[in-house]
């Protein structure tokens, strides 16, 4: 709803400025204009990009779209989905092999679906925990190998943004070159005997070429890169939360503080209070529904599941 605003804003106060100027609206309707600098900007991304970075532009379009939210119920279940595996893998590594090899399949990881709906985050979160179970890896060779892997996928999804960034700056160039097409157009006229005021009609549909472009570089695309740069930025943040709960896991601190090590890095406008977290592991623990839990029904969490507490 909020990007619906903020466009109709933008077109609202450039078309009514337009109009209040003394305007008329149906002479900057040029269909062969926006079909000129439209299709020359879909061409360059085609032409300019491998697949799979169009196939996510497009994945990340979509999101935008349907304004996904990673609020506190996808939060809610990302850390204690992670609980659960920390806690399984307190058994032994093997025990989780049931859960990795498959989570699709896994009762543990459906109980959870808004985290199977992320197939990056899901690779992520199994990977590390395969390559945990392979072998004795330490804390600090842990956090190097997944601090790499998270600096490739944030290249990697940084890629559409920044392909659609140059675009958007090649706008006002198409734009010009609409008009040039126009104006030679517009020149054609002249000898063929037209009137002034046929050249001069001629002559404004090519200029708005050049304002098209200009208002698809500043209007429409500069802001949906920004959003998709946002997108990518609550992608990664997802997993730098399970990054810092695996770390903190391996350095063999117990599970409640792995995980909310791993809160701590959720964006603040969705971050959940410790208590908050604390109430849907003990919902977990008694078997009932975490949002049903209040902090005045809770057992002692960090007496049950953490013994360096009640040292």
């Amino acid at each position: 709803m909020q990007q619906l605003i903020g466009f109709a804003v933008v077109l609202g106060c450039v078309f009514g400025g337009f109009m209040l100027g003394g305007g008329i609206l149906h002479v900057i309707w040029q269909p062969v204009e926006l079909l000129i600098i439209v299709g020359a900007g879909v061409g360059a991304i085609i032409l300019g990009n491998p697949r799979h970075v169009i196939n996510e532009m497009l994945r990340q379009l979509r999101q935008i779209v349907v304004q996904r939210k990673q609020g506190s119920e996808f939060q809610r279940q990302q850390l204690l989905l992670m609980y659960e595996l920390l806690q399984t893998a307190a058994g032994g590594l093997k025990a989780l092999d049931a859960h990795v090899e498959a989570p699709h399949e896994s009762p543990l990881f459906q109980r959870y679906p808004l985290i199977l709906e992320e197939p990056k985050l899901i690779a992520f979160i199994v990977d590390n925990f395969r390559l945990m179970a392979m072998g004795k890896i330490n804390s600090h060779e842990l956090e190097g190998v997944l601090d790499q892997e998270l600096e490739a996928i944030h290249e990697e999804l940084s890629q559409p943004s920044k392909s659609l960034q140059k675009i958007a700056e090649a706008m006002p160039g198409f734009g010009i070159l609409a008009a040039v097409l126009g104006i030679v157009m517009a020149m054609n006229t002249v000898g063929e005997g037209a009137s002034a005021a046929v050249i001069a009609e001629r002559v404004a549909a090519a200029m708005v070429g050049t304002f098209i472009g200009i208002l698809f570089c500043y209007g429409v695309l500069d802001p949906i890169s920004n959003m998709m740069k946002q997108v990518v930025k609550q992608d990664i943040s997802t997993l730098e939360c399970v990054k810092v709960v695996l770390v903190t896991h391996v350095a063999g601190k117990p599970a409640l503080l792995a995980i909310d090590a791993g809160r701590r890095l959720v964006q603040l406008n969705i971050k959940p209070s410790f208590a908050q977290l604390e109430t849907w592991i003990n919902a977990l623990i008694a078997g009932g529904d975490p949002d049903d839990s209040g902090p005045e029904s809770r057992p002692n969490l960090r007496r049950k599941s953490d013994p360096q507490f009640s040292a």
